[in-house]
């Protein structure tokens, strides 16, 4: 049914006054964006596993929203999405894409283009021109084979296939970089120079293609083209002549300025308008203005930054998917009928990577580049995703492109930028500086020296920061660590790690750059202002003569344990300290989750860290707030059970007990067993690969001797008791009943701020061994840790201490069995045994 679109109203009157709010253009619009956000969501937290970027996702829910799936349903479809509603939908979707091809724009760095060489732009030409070729070929089978696609003139034609096959998606490669921790390594920047470097060739070539196309009108004087390529190329020499000077002016203006640069930033997103109103008046598309409008902003100070900050949200988290929302309305993949149809399809994927992944492959060996570097550049540079569907949907407004071919040419776009992470992964595995080549053991070491001695060991320490609420109670710890203190220097070295979330954000890539260095976190004392980490703990630094590094680590959370792990394998720490991800409440004083993905963090780097790992779980540790060296006045109680993790929670809490305004309290569980009986003979540990490592306990699986074992407990009291006399307490506790109430008992007291314990990987006490058949909330923290985390009224924090010790490093769900009256105990790779 034609309707006139000028009949349509904006707003309703409301159901009560019999008006169908479907049949007007603004909440049918909301209808329709709540519709793409949520299923584009959706598919991209299904696809998180297979680490997709979200693009893919975005562009399969438009797919299936449109005819292909759920729009074969006529009602829904001329319902959901009449045809009158169509130029409002992609009126908004085109301002998200003008306003994303803006921000594209402020992505590239003309100057590190420049910087590349000429390896990158012998990589892009070799990578553009064999696939462009490749397009041209298939193109002239595309219109023998597919009816009506012979109706578009053969120069538009040819110049649209050749551009689709031989794009690279800079967008889209700069975050699959980001997320495989390649963007800062030389095979990272030589794939985003030479994506850069096709980017701007691709750009070039679709305003050529659209120049030839014309408008509706498919036949139309070649004059008319040649004047539309001469104005683009005045367009750009004005912005280039003109603008870019003036938008350095405005960037200087607005950082003088600080805080007060609405003004300028308001100008600039109506430049941002201009300049697509008059590419597209000139008879190029609107994008190709807001693309060079972006390369025109300078890149270095805060206002690019701020831009990006204000806009980048909203235009693609909110606006960005209604564009492949309409794009998907107008794929149909039921048009590829037949094996005809369908081996059309083969053929184009097959030629595009061909194309791409050869001629990259060839031209980055004769650069001297390494096979494996060379075959990975290569379906890195086949990423296409969202800039091959931006000159697809082009090229069917522009009616170059018929349903059947504009299908084919997205399922190509969709299936090349699949396999791109999987292929990579599969086929490129950087060595990582310091990792697996020094398999040494590092776990805390006692001062050997007197306290007045200068000869004392330098600890070194990195902590792990998630957000600035996690700032005061690691500072505390860190200064009640910090042991003794001359005045002038301090035997830490603490490194700060900052982690943050990488997320498909244009700012978030920005920030790799920034803070990566041959694809590892890099460590310096650049101070950013607006940084409260690295403002806090540079403030604590001077003031506690502690030597303080900050480092920024940016990847996806399912990475995030590597850098972590690399950081502290290249700075040779003894500790890792790591925040707990929960934490209590300022409100309600209750523990809050920040996420099971953070938690999911912590545990890989408490499986695969080089060297002690203590994870801290604060309930207001030093009273919520960072004090002052001179007002540290801290209750700290250590609970030691026997063990590996209990003798390195020992020798931290005999650290902490150097400090003067630390009072340490080490208290040793005997058991209260009479008789002469031999508590370790009580409970033997069976292995239950069966259980659920995510939901018990998990305990080392080494063969020990534990008799050994209990003369290393014996000697670690005895040196704790030397090293911290007259600054210590050291108390024995005999249990005769519940182990768990005895260590609650403690952590509702008050009387200390802060509990130290061992995870018990390895108990030699069957008190604990005998907690392994427990309903575990957190197995990562061990039993004591987890039910002092837990327990009903506990108002101490808790630190959970990990040695690091390879021989313990196995660990597996195990079943706790009672040893019976006259077995004896022997020792094999699960804890004991009996034997009759």
């Amino acid at each position: 049914m034609a309707v006139n679109i000028t009949s349509i109203k904006t707003s309703s009157n409301g159901i009560w006054q019999g008006d169908d709010p479907l049949h007007f253009a603004f909440p049918l619009l909301i209808l329709q964006t709540v519709l793409v956000l949520v299923l584009s969501r959706l598919l991209a937290f299904l696809f998180r596993p297979l680490r997709q970027p979200k693009v893919i996702a975005e562009i399969i829910a438009g797919i299936i929203l449109g005819p292909s799936a759920i729009g074969r349903n006529q009602t829904y479809l001329h319902t959901v999405f009449p045809s009158w509603s169509t130029p409002i939908l992609e009126s908004v979707a085109n301002i998200g894409l003008l306003f994303f091809l803006f921000l594209v724009g402020l992505e590239l760095d003309l100057k590190s283009i420049r910087r590349s060489g000429r390896h990158a732009f012998s990589i892009a030409a070799a990578g553009i021109t064999l696939p462009f070729a490749c397009g041209v070929g298939v193109a002239f089978v595309l219109r023998s084979a597919i009816p009506g696609a012979d109706q578009a003139d053969y120069a538009p034609f040819l110049v649209f296939m050749g551009v689709s096959l031989s794009i690279t998606a800079f967008p889209v490669l700069a975050r699959i970089l980001a997320e495989l921790k390649l963007l800062t390594t030389r095979l990272g920047e030589t794939a985003m120079a030479a994506a850069a470097f096709n980017d701007v060739a691709a750009w070039i070539l679709l305003a050529l293609a659209v120049a030839l196309s014309g408008g509706e009108e498919s036949h139309h004087s070649p004059i008319i083209s040649l004047w539309v390529l001469l104005s683009g190329l005045v367009f750009v020499a004005v912005q280039i002549i003109i603008i870019k000077p003036c938008m350095s002016w405005v960037a200087r203006r607005s950082q003088d300025e600080g805080g007060e640069s609405e003004f300028w930033i308001s100008l600039t997103l109506a430049g941002v308008l201009i300049s697509g109103f008059m590419t597209d008046f000139i008879g190029i598309h609107s994008i190709f203005g807001g693309f060079v409008f972006g390369l025109m902003i300078p890149k270095e100070g805060e206002f690019t930054g701020r831009l990006i900050e204000r806009i980048e949200d909203f235009v693609s988290g909110l606006l960005l998917p209604l564009y492949f929302a309409s794009s998907g309305l107008k794929t149909n993949v039921a048009s590829i009928k037949g094996g005809k149809a369908w081996g059309l399809l083969c053929l184009v994927i097959v030629t595009a990577c061909a194309g791409k992944i050869l001629g990259t492959f060839v031209v980055a060996l004769g650069c001297k580049m390494s096979l494996a570097e060379a075959i990975t550049l290569g379906f890195l540079m086949n990423t296409k995703g969202l800039v091959e569907l931006i000159v697809l949907n082009i090229g069917k407004e522009k009616k170059v492109l018929n349903d059947e071919t504009f299908a084919i040419l997205v399922l190509m776009a969709l299936f090349t930028t699949f396999i791109t992470t999987p292929t990579v992964m599969a086929i490129y595995k950087p060595a990582r500086p310091g990792r697996h080549n020094r398999p040494h053991r590092r776990k805390l070491q006692f001062s050997s020296s007197p306290p007045s001695s200068h000869d004392t060991k330098e600890l070194r320490v990195l902590t792990c920061v998630h957000t600035s609420r996690d700032i005061p109670s690691l500072i505390n710890l860190i200064e009640t660590m910090r042991g003794q203190n001359n005045g002038k220097t301090s035997h830490l070295k603490l490194y700060i790690l900052r982690l943050v979330e990488l997320t498909e954000r244009s700012s978030s890539i920005r920030m790799v750059r920034s803070a990566r260095h041959n694809g590892l976190p890099i460590v310096g004392d650049r101070r950013d202002p607006q940084d409260h980490v690295a403002v806090a703990f540079g403030a604590y630094a001077q003031l506690s003569h502690v030597h303080v590094r900050p480092i920024t680590a940016i990847s996806s959370l399912s990475t995030m344990h590597e850098d972590v792990c690399t950081v502290a394998d290249q700075r040779r720490v003894s500790l890792i300290v790591l925040p707990f991800h929960r934490h209590r409440s300022e409100q309600s004083g209750d523990m809050e989750n920040s996420g099971p993905r953070w938690r999911a963090v912590n545990s890989r780097v408490l499986r695969e860290a080089p060297c002690s790992v203590a994870l801290l779980v604060d309930r207001g540790f030093g009273g919520g707030e960072q004090v002052s060296s001179v007002e540290v006045a801290h209750g700290v109680c250590v609970v030691f059970f026997g063990g590996p993790d209990d003798r390195e929670a020992l020798e931290l809490a005999g650290r902490m007990a150097e400090h003067p305004g630390v009072c340490v309290t080490a208290l040793r569980f005997v058991s209260g067993n009479t008789g002469g009986e031999d508590e370790r003979q009580a409970v033997k540990l069976k292995p239950a690969p069966s259980k659920n490592e995510e939901q018990s306990y998990t305990f080392s699986t080494a063969d020990v001797d534990i008799e050994r074992e209990k003369e290393l407990d014996e000697a670690a009291i005895t040196k704790f008791q030397q090293m911290t006399e007259r600054k210590a307490q050291y108390e024995e506790k005999l249990v005769r009943e519940n182990v768990i109430e005895s260590v609650l008992s403690i952590g509702r007291s008050g009387d200390f701020g802060l509990i130290v314990v061992g995870k018990g990987r390895f108990p030699t006490s069957s008190m604990v061994a005998k907690l392994a058949g427990r309903p575990a909330e957190h197995p990562e923290l061990g039993p004591i840790g987890d039910a002092l985390v837990y327990g009903h009224g506990v108002v101490s924090s808790v630190l959970v201490v990990q040695q690091h010790d390879m021989i313990h490093s196995d660990e597996m769900p195990v079943t706790p069995v009672p040893v019976h009256d006259g077995e004896t105990t022997a020792t094999d790779g699960h804890h004991t045994m009996t034997e009759p």
